[in-house]
């Protein structure tokens, strides 16, 4: 549903900005949504990388016919709970923003 080109995950990584920006695109580009924000990241407690810690993760959000914001954040060892809730409240902090018509 989000178009997302298997090369680019090969190439970059599920976790990654330029996937988070085409997660984003694709949502809009897939639906009648005029704002579209995508997360991708590692929430832990296992998964991380010394490239990819745990607590990394990527925001991308699209607004229809305009740009693609991206913010990365690297909660650091916080739970996987503390991890979700800070990336919902970032994606949610985006979303308002572009509706808002601020960048990020």
């Amino acid at each position: 549903m989000l178009s997302v080109p298997g090369e680019l995950i090969a190439a970059y990584g599920a976790v990654s900005a330029e996937v988070a920006r085409a997660m984003a695109l694709g949502a809009i580009e897939n639906s009648v949504a005029d704002v579209a924000v995508a997360v991708t990241g590692v929430a832990g407690p296992g998964g991380g990388s010394a490239e990819k810690p745990v607590g990394l993760v990527h925001f991308a959000c699209a607004r229809r016919g305009g740009e693609v914001d991206h913010i990365e954040r690297r909660y650091g060892p916080l739970s996987r709970a503390e991890i979700r809730a800070a990336s919902v409240a970032q994606a949610l902090d985006m979303m308002i923003d572009a509706v808002a018509g601020r960048s990020a």
